[in-house]
């Protein structure tokens, strides 16, 4: 199977990057989980994917089995050809209600939890030393530490050359890029952070999107949780989305540094190469 990856630029993603394809969740780019499921599939056939769109288990199965062209159409723009030698023109179709697009962040943290929580086994290539707790499943990479007093509940992937610990909670579930470090007293849930973000003490990530090249300053707090209890919405110009999500954290872009002891209000972005003053509140 021949596999042509497109990668859209979305306002909405900004704040972390323009090309959705490189993003990691579980140890992969969406690019990489593209092309796993596409090298089960005919040999002979050709297929075109926009990153951000995620085909659903029985969309795969049809792009494996199917003798004919055909092409998914989402607001009547093609998201995914498929291209069978002797197949004819591509009809078109509609995607089934399992597929869809990769369109905010909350989509990402929807995404994280289905890839990761479906995990059975520990993959440890890494070093836990003596100490560490896991209650739940693990992948660690090559090169990657954990340090005594780490607790782990529920599902994490930490990718290579990560140090994890002394004395941390990671809370299912997790998704940790390449050359990370989280530290002292710090505790991250349902995150997925990209390579070489820094939460070195004293911090809480929660149901949060960070970029890559990230560093937190000592004591720097996601909030989640609204006080009314209602769903958070994401304001895009003059418009506010619904998420459907009752905890939603922040989503901060790549190069971002927090001073210490930043507090930020729970769905909120911090758009890349910027930075935080000592003990500064993120309302807006």
């Amino acid at each position: 199977m021949s596999i042509k990856i497109y990668s859209a630029v979305l306002e909405t993603m900004l704040p972390l990057t323009s090309e959705i394809s490189v993003l990691k969740i579980g140890g992969k780019t969406i690019a990489d989980w593209h092309r796993e499921r596409a090298s089960a599939l005919n040999p002979g056939a050709e297929l075109e994917l926009v990153a951000e769109f995620w085909p659903s288990a029985e969309l795969w199965r049809r792009f494996a089995e199917s003798s004919r062209s055909f092409e998914v159409r989402v607001a009547g723009k093609m998201v995914a050809r498929l291209v069978v030698r002797g197949g004819g023109e591509p009809e078109v179709v509609e995607p089934d209600p399992e597929s869809r697009m990769i369109t905010y962040p909350w989509d990402l943290l929807k995404l994280n939890e289905e890839l990761v929580g479906a995990m059975t086994e520990n993959r440890i290539e890494g070093t836990i030393r003596p100490g560490v707790t896991i209650d739940g499943v693990v992948a660690l990479g090559e090169g990657s530490v954990m340090l005594p007093g780490v607790y782990v509940e529920g599902n994490a992937v930490f990718g290579k050359n990560c140090k994890i610990g002394p004395n941390c909670y990671i809370r299912g579930n997790t998704s940790v890029g390449d050359n990370c470090h989280i530290g002292q007293a710090v505790e991250i849930k349902n995150s997925v952070l990209q390579d070489k973000v820094s939460v070195g003490h004293l911090s809480y990530v929660g149901d949060s999107v960070v970029g890559s090249r990230v560093n937190f300053g000592a004591g720097t707090v996601t909030s989640n949780l609204r006080h009314d209890g209602q769903n958070h919405r994401w304001r895009i110009g003059d418009r506010l989305i619904e998420t459907g999500r009752r905890k939603f954290g922040a989503v901060i872009g790549e190069n971002v540094h927090t001073g210490i002891h930043t507090a930020i209000f729970p769905g909120r972005r911090i758009p890349a190469n910027s930075e935080t003053r000592p003990g500064q509140v993120i309302e807006k």
